[in-house]
């Protein structure tokens, strides 16, 4: 058996010494370790890095996704291709732990591998795998894509992840006293949990549940009868299943569910908070939903320079540095797409997954518009977008491809692929603007920008998710001013579209050349009003206090 001693490599602070295992389905710890999608898991990553650095009592529960999310490529047209190649990773430590859970009335034996805490410098990180000879190609499959399309494998992952982890835990003997479940695919551990103490209370007092998104896609839901053949609720009768979480219509919300079983939730900004709660608001027996914003770990995101420029209060340095990062950046650029940029021109960067509410094809609305900002010489701009659709998302594919074939024949415009945490580093290290325009009220914090603000690169924002909680515009921001909520989304998009047309023409791109001096006054700013709030050490903490010793 694995000891305690094996595991954590440090011995914990008094103030976080309460036993905690954080469960979710993806961790972005460091780009060779490639089981991770977008936001959800540069969160995850980097709360076990906080973690780490407070000396936490925690341990990490995800999945050994054999291939990934999927390598983004190009076909000969350039356009978007998905690929899915195996990963194998030499600096996970093998626990020789193998144990069996139950998925569709079938036994299916789980492997655990153990990333230390030293070879990345997060808390340790437990990953789960079906990918053994133990079992048949079927079950072997449940761990091979992260967020896989089809629906009886995708909750066939919940059940490894939820009762696959909590079984882990049982077999390491680990006294845990809170189990954090990191958006709902976790849920089956509420219904293992339920199964050894035969009371709801003694679940309660031990789940706490963090929400990510108001959107659809993400409040997953299935059939009860769908669920039940799949052994998702540990053995429970259906009427005990009506009973404890009341699924409406004979389907289950894992959203609503968590919230039905933990003892207490949190949204991941003030404004995401306050629309969790009036989306779940008039549910019988949910547990109170707090607010804890994300954050993101600047050990692992800043640069010393760009900081040491900072402390200084050196703009020429900052200058200086921000052009051998735009160098960087735009070295990988030509090697991608073959265009060459200049580290003298304003560079805007939208990057984050693709996803319809997050526009990405926002800024060309208006065609002929964007073609006359990008052309103009007086005032030139350099553009890049990159991001990862899901691979089964055609409209977010062809939003891609859009973009691409709309762009191609620009010198100053390119869209990148590989969005993981290496490219994301450049690209918000060697940007000058960030562009961050979803839907208004469907980006539930959106961290990108915090990372891009410790980089000298300035948030030009839709005041959704931690923006409203960090933005002032014109001081260390940009904000892009929204539509009336009573106008329709094609009226709105419309509209914000020449919002943000409107304030790159008139104020931004003009502030960047003739008014240099005001520039750099709100790169300081933004980048001393980042930190220490945004910084996930604060997060870390939160999650002790708000949450774990509630």
């Amino acid at each position: 058996m694995i000891k305690e001693t094996e595991i954590f490599s440090y011995s914990f602070d008094p103030a976080y010494s309460k036993p905690v295992a954080y469960f979710s389905m993806e961790f972005a710890v460091d780009q060779p370790l490639k089981i991770y999608s977008g936001g959800l898991g540069f969160l995850a990553g980097s709360h076990l890095r906080s973690a780490y650095e407070k000396k936490q009592n925690l341990i990490g529960i995800g999945i050994l996704w054999k291939k990934g999310y999927y390598d983004q490529e190009r076909n000969q047209d350039q356009t978007l291709r998905v690929s899915f190649r195996d990963k194998d990773y030499s600096f996970l430590v093998d626990t020789n732990i193998i144990f069996p859970i139950t998925i569709h009335g079938a036994r299916v034996y789980v492997k655990a591998f153990l990333l230390k805490p030293e070879v990345f410098k997060t808390a340790p990180l437990f990953l789960l795998t079906t990918d053994i000879q133990e079992n048949d190609y079927l079950a072997q499959t449940i761990s091979h894509r992260l967020y896989d399309p089809n629906e009886t494998t995708r909750i066939a992952q919940s059940i490894l992840l939820g009762v696959g982890g909590a079984k882990l835990i049982d077999v390491l003997e680990r006294k845990t006293d809170i189990y954090h479940m990191n958006e709902g695919h976790a849920l089956p551990m509420c219904f293992y949990l339920l199964d050894k103490f035969k009371d709801l209370a003694e679940v309660k007092k031990r789940v706490v549940f963090t929400t990510h998104t108001p959107e659809k896609a993400g409040n997953e839901e299935h059939s009860v009868p769908l669920l039940n053949s799949m052994s998702f609720f540990s053995g429970l009768t259906l009427k005990q299943v009506d009973e404890y979480i009341q699924p409406e219509n004979g389907i289950l919300n894992y959203t609503l569910s968590a919230l039905r079983m933990a003892k207490i939730a949190n949204g991941v900004s003030q404004l995401h908070g306050e629309v969790s709660r009036k989306m779940w608001g008039d549910y019988d027996d949910i547990c109170e939903i707090t607010a804890i914003t994300n954050a993101q770990n600047k050990t692992y995101w800043h640069d010393d320079v760009l900081d040491e420029a900072l402390q200084q209060n050196d703009d020429a340095k900052i200058v200086t540095r921000k052009k051998e990062l735009k160098h960087k950046l735009f070295r990988v650029v030509a090697n991608q797409t073959g265009k060459l940029f200049d580290e003298n021109v304003l560079t805007l960067v939208w990057a984050r997954r693709f996803a319809a509410y997050k526009r990405a094809n926002l800024l060309l609305m208006d065609y002929n518009r964007f073609l006359k900002i990008v052309q103009n010489p007086k005032y030139p701009i350099q553009i890049i977008w990159g991001g990862k659709p899901y691979p089964e998302d055609f409209g977010a594919i062809n939003i891609f491809n859009e973009i691409y074939w709309k762009t191609k024949d620009l010198p100053n415009c390119t869209v990148v692929t590989g969005y993981e945490l290496w490219l994301s580093g450049h690209l918000k290290k060697g940007s000058d603007l960030w562009l961050n325009n979803p839907r208004l009220y469907h980006e539930a914090s959106g961290t990108s920008g915090m990372t891009a603000a410790m980089n000298a690169s300035i948030n030009l924002s839709i005041p959704d998710g931690w923006i409203p909680e960090f933005s002032k515009h014109g001081e260390n921001s940009f904000i892009i001013p929204t539509a009336n909520d009573l106008l329709t989304q094609e009226s709105k998009d419309k509209l914000e579209a020449n919002a943000l047309l409107d304030l790159l023409e008139n104020e931004i791109i003009p502030m960047y050349y003739e008014r240099p001096k005001e520039w750099s006054k709100i790169v300081k700013r933004s980048m001393q009003d980042v930190l220490p709030f945004f910084d996930s050490g604060r997060m870390a903490s939160e999650y002790y206090e708000k949450l774990y010793k509630h």
